[in-house]
């Protein structure tokens, strides 16, 4: 059995980003269809980021999706670095005007859902064999199997959101396609626990055992990070374990203020930078995870994803309302310009922070001595606040 559907838009992935651009483009009477490989249970219950620059938190108000984020969203006004023992805290608001707001992703994750369920949204979950096809011409087509049904989707155009595995990117040409990757020689182990976090406001830490990240949730929710080899097995890490080592990465002063308890979540995750160039092929768009990967040392991948979707989106506003494409034209330059800067940032706070296998004394003083200029230095500590709290879109 085989059924053909037609829409404006076919997004291909229900994360963050792909239902986000649903939701704007519904809002301004775009039609879509959104299908993803998992269900919903499944893409609510990942966890991922938990920091919202402005622009993303403005982006959720725009949409019509911000009542649980601003009611429940806890405003930063800056962070800690932490290297050796020494603190040093990146006022943002003081340095920039701005500052983040902690709002779990899976939080935002939900809010999208309920409002797309709620407006009659086109869903498709746990699909199987994904495959856009003609790309070059006006009509592209999804074609996948639903229930034991063969689909194709018939659009104007086919939005990629559907992550670093997911099929879109595959979908360009070998010959067309060009990327760039770092994959770095350590992962995090996270942990997730129902207890108060242990500052008001981030501490990321560079200790001689490695680095570790004090996060949280909520004002109830922490979530705790600390360096760990790749090789590592969840298995051997007990919570004990794990308290123990954040602890003496953290230092005494700050360790001393540590709730500790059951966790009920961890995970151990790999680090990379990667980016895909271009991020448009034909009438498919790329966005969020599907064109790159930032490291998580600074809280850029959902903020990233996000910043694609409002460029997206604004250039399919602009082609329905007005039929100008100059902005669907320059997508993919447009958001690359901005992606090689933040990729930037995240892989200079990564470098900074942790420690590397192959580092010798000589670069392991370069990082000293790298914090103890942004540590000293009004103009170095900005440039750090300017790209935390976002850069510009354009």
């Amino acid at each position: 059995m085989s059924k053909t559907h037609k829409t404006q838009v076919c997004i291909i992935g229900a994360g963050p980003s792909g239902l986000l651009l649903a939701q704007t483009l519904a809002n301004a009477g775009i039609d879509s269809i959104v299908l993803d490989r998992k269900d919903r249970a499944y893409i609510e219950g990942r966890v991922r980021a938990g920091v919202l620059e402005q622009g993303s938190v403005d982006a959720l108000i725009d949409a019509g999706v911000s009542s649980r984020l601003q009611a429940e969203g806890i405003p930063h006004g800056g962070f800690d670095l932490a290297f050796g023992g020494v603190r040093h805290r990146i006022d943002l608001e003081g340095l920039t005007g701005k500052s983040v707001t902690v709002y779990g992703q899976t939080e935002v994750t939900k809010d999208l859902f309920d409002a797309r369920f709620g407006q009659g949204q086109s869903f498709f979950f746990n699909v199987e064999d994904v495959r856009p096809s003609d790309l070059k011409e006006s009509k592209p087509k999804v074609h996948f199997q639903h229930e034991g049904c063969s689909i194709t989707v018939e659009c104007d155009y086919i939005a990629g959101c559907d992550g670093f595995h997911g099929v879109s990117r595959q979908a360009i040409p070998a010959d067309v396609i060009n990327t760039f990757e770092r994959v770095y020689p350590f992962g995090w182990l996270g942990i997730l626990v129902e207890r108060p976090p242990v500052n008001h406001e981030l501490i990321y830490a560079n200790h001689e055992r490695g680095f570790a990240l004090a996060s949280m949730r909520s004002a109830t929710r922490s979530r705790y990070y600390i360096q760990c080899k790749l090789e590592d097995d969840l298995i051997d890490w007990s919570d004990d374990r794990f308290w123990g080592e954040l602890a003496e990465r953290l230092g005494p002063e700050t360790a001393a203020c540590l709730q500790t308890g059951p966790s009920f979540e961890k995970s151990i995750a790999p680090l990379r930078s990667f980016v895909t160039e271009p991020m448009r092929y034909g009438n498919l768009f790329l966005a969020g995870d599907a064109a790159h990967i930032v490291p998580p040392t600074g809280a850029k991948g959902l903020n990233l994803a996000i910043a694609d979707i409002r460029l997206l989106s604004r250039a399919l506003i602009e082609h329905y309302n007005s039929g100008n494409d100059s902005h669907l034209d320059t997508y993919s330059h447009t958001v690359l310009k901005r992606v090689w800067k933040v990729e930037r940032f995240s892989w200079q706070l990564s470098n900074l922070m942790h420690q590397f296998p192959h580092h010798t004394p000589f670069e392991k003083h370069m990082q000293r001595a790298e914090f103890d200029y942004i540590a000293s230095s009004e103009a170095a500590s900005t440039a750090i606040a300017e790209n935390y709290v976002g850069l510009p879109l354009e």
